[in-house]
């Protein structure tokens, strides 16, 4: 029983840090390049974006 629930809260925090990425890397993208098309691009890319622009700038 007590595997259930953590099982339930690493998924949580997986899933949370997964939509914050996708909007920090639509953030950036877009204050970057001011284009909605690659926003939701990188959006997709996700952490490996952020990690990108924050390594190459």
């Amino acid at each position: 029983m007590g595997e259930n629930k953590n099982n339930k809260a690493i998924k949580s925090t997986v899933k949370n840090g997964i939509s914050f990425g996708s909007c920090l890397a639509m953030i950036i993208s877009y204050t970057a390049w001011k284009s909605i098309p690659w926003a939701i691009f990188h959006g997709l890319l996700s952490w490996v974006y952020v990690i990108y622009y924050w390594v190459k700038y």
